[in-house]
């Protein structure tokens, strides 16, 4: 079944169109394209959706539905996600992307984002016994899911991503020093608030998901154009990741703009994103972790050929 995906997260918007087996767990990509458009750009402060970045989303919508047009999808979802589901005004934001673009949209609460992260994540790899944590860190929110073989046991959504931290903390160009110790003591109060110690013990290994990771895995291999093939199975090492972190956030964001292997769009957030990662990375004693390019896009699309869309939240 050919069916098309729309991922409007906080910080990008994504299209996947995809041939999917259902049966076998696999599917063949036929379109991905992202676009960073900062929808839940001053949700954190404001507690709504701006309305130039609701144009943006809106604007890149158009583009997507030629695309799914012209690749003739049986079915469609779109994929809302924090920055909606934290407005005030998202319920209409999800509206008009109904109406307007003829997208089955779907304002996900935190555990159903959860599930099909994690449902992503483990497509097209072997199944493992082997407690594993997939890390999905997002603009505004970072989801953890810690399941075995093919089924996701615990899992939380927390109110911490890239825009969201960037925005509360960050305001020196470069970071000033006590920025940065300020995010990374509020990021770590979070997780440890939101992330049991049970839970946290038993897990040996890690997959990454989302742009921050997939971001870390291109820089630390000068990737230029990017190459998703690359980057998926990647092994991201905490040391690694600090040492990006120190580099990243000893330049202002206009230099951060021409470091290779960096979409330029992510500079304003990527020192927020590698805070975040590091301190995930921390909190669940993980020396590494494997970067994934199969996300939530690929959970929605295996879950929406087995005709298993989520509920509207």
């Amino acid at each position: 079944m050919r069916v098309a995906v729309v991922d409007v997260g906080t910080n990008s918007t994504r299209l996947l169109i995809a041939d999917v087996n259902p049966s076998a767990n696999s599917l063949a990509e036929l379109v991905r394209r992202s676009r960073v458009t900062r929808l839940g750009a001053g949700v954190d402060a404001a507690g709504a959706l701006a309305e130039d970045a609701a144009e943006r989303v809106y604007r890149t919508l158009e583009d997507y539905r030629a695309e799914i047009d012209a690749h003739r999808c049986e079915r469609n979802m779109a994929v809302l996600t924090s920055a909606v589901r934290d407005a005030s005004n998202g319920a209409a934001f999800a509206e008009r992307v109904r109406g307007e673009f003829g997208l089955d949209a779907h304002v996900l609460s935190g555990e159903e984002e959860a599930q099909l992260t994690f449902l992503g994540a483990m497509s097209g790899r072997a199944p493992s016994p082997q407690p594993t944590v997939v890390i999905d860190i997002g603009g505004g929110s970072t989801e953890f899911v810690i399941g075995r073989e093919r089924s996701a046991g615990f899992h939380v959504s927390l109110r911490a991503g890239v825009v969201r931290m960037s925005e509360r903390h960050i305001h020196s160009d470069p970071p000033a020093p006590h920025e940065l110790q300020e995010l990374a003591s509020d990021v770590r109060s979070v997780l440890l608030a939101g992330l049991p110690a049970d839970e946290r013990e038993g897990v040996r290994r890690g997959i990454a998901v989302a742009g921050t990771a997939t971001s870390a895995a291109s820089i630390e291999q000068e990737l230029d154009p990017y190459d998703p093939e690359r980057v998926n199975g990647y092994e991201l090492r905490l040391g690694s990741v600090e040492l990006l972190l120190a580099r990243l956030a000893d330049m202002d964001e206009a230099n951060r703009r021409d470091v290779v292997g960096l979409d330029p769009d992510r500079a304003p957030t990527i020192v927020a994103g590698m805070i975040l990662l590091s301190e995930a990375m921390r909190v669940f004693g993980l020396e590494h972790v494997e970067v994934s390019e199969h996300d939530i896009l690929y959970g929605g699309a295996l879950r929406l050929a087995a005709q298993q869309a989520p509920h509207a939240g």
